[in-house]
């Protein structure tokens, strides 16, 4: 591998253990609905996110593909794709690749984002000529959105809209073109540069708080590890190769079994307490930490889903969902009532 093209190691990051556990909660299981991390700059945050792809195993995807299809997942194929079986071309031939991050650039337009299409071809041609975007390529891998409060909120119900459905629908003039586009979305942003409104910061499944770490031996030792890593990052990697080894394989395992592990009857009605003492809005919330409850137990090589598994997730599900509260009176404390509920 190039030293251009290495990543720092994902278990090389001091601290940020929320946040590393968020992400790779929504690797073992995308359905959660992505991460929002909020907090400072200089946080790791980024650093996080590119690690991670150095840790998720490889997959298929179909050679030529423009949107990175499965090529055993018949029915989410593109229509590009479906085409191509049409004309005869069965099995369609495969490549293997890692997944990568995808940026979605802070001033991106909506067609940047969806993807344009030609009209004029469309109209004279009757053909459909399609021109991806960032949806496109952001299927089946990590799109990564930088300060995405400062998006334009038509922009972000886009992308949140896409990334529940799994697809992407793009309509001019009566002409529509619909492509895959299933990802792990991850957003990050500043509380200070302004908030997202409660409707989108719902959407998103996790939410992790990260702030800078005052512990004196701890920030010299990210210090240090930085340095080591830009002297000699091949020394670096290989130093840190075994953690690495044990997350990605342990990661590997957690995204084959947690389809396995049932979230019993007792523990849906733990999580339902949690969010009706907690006066969540909707049933979202509910949904987002069963799912999450259950990759942590893969992750955590549990036979079944506890209560110790709800209680290490509901800070990360619950904590951008709790009503603000005016006039200074207090909310419903969230540690204290996730104590109450799962101690009853």
């Amino acid at each position: 591998m190039a030293v251009e093209r290495m990543t720092y190691p994902f278990s090389a990051i001091v601290g940020q253990d929320r946040m590393k556990l968020a992400l790779v909660l929504n690797a073992i299981n995308p359905s959660i609905g992505g991460v929002l991390i909020r907090g400072e700059k200089g946080t790791a945050k980024s650093t996080a996110v590119r690690a991670l792809t150095s840790l998720l195993p490889e997959h298929q995807v179909v050679k030529a593909c423009r949107f990175g299809c499965e090529p055993s997942d018949l029915d989410h194929l593109c229509s590009e794709c479906r085409d191509r079986r049409a004309a005869g071309e069965e099995p369609l031939p495969a490549i293997t690749r890692r997944m990568r991050v995808v940026e979605l650039p802070i001033n991106a337009s909506e067609d940047r984002v969806v993807g344009t299409i030609d009209l004029e071809a469309a109209l004279k041609e009757g053909s459909k000529r399609f021109e991806p975007g960032v949806l496109a390529e952001a299927n089946r891998n990590i799109l990564y959105v930088d300060e995405v409060n400062l998006l334009d909120d038509h922009i972000v119900d886009v992308l949140l809209d896409s990334a529940a459905m799994g697809m992407n629908v793009v309509e001019r003039e009566g002409v529509s073109v619909i492509h895959p586009s299933r990802f792990i979305l991850v957003g990050t942003m500043n509380p200070e540069e302004g908030e997202l409104r409660p409707q989108l910061l719902d959407r998103f499944g996790l939410c992790v708080d990260v702030e800078g770490i005052r512990d004196l031996d701890r920030r010299v030792h990210i210090v240090e590890r930085r340095a080591a890593w830009e002297e000699d990052p091949a020394a670096f990697q290989a130093e840190h190769s075994s953690a690495e080894g044990e997350t990605r394989a342990r990661i590997a395992e957690a995204i084959q079994t947690y389809p396995e592990l049932q979230v019993e009857r007792p523990i849906l009605r733990l999580i339902a307490q949690l969010s009706i003492a907690l006066e969540v809005d909707g049933h979202r919330a509910d949904l987002v930490c069963a799912r999450a409850a259950q990759a942590q137990a893969a992750f955590d090589r549990s036979s079944d889903v506890s209560v110790q598994h709800v209680s290490h997730v509901a800070p990360m599900v619950y904590s951008h969902r709790l009503r603000s509260v005016p006039f200074g009176k207090a909310g419903p404390n969230l540690a204290e009532v996730i104590n109450r509920i799962v101690a009853q």
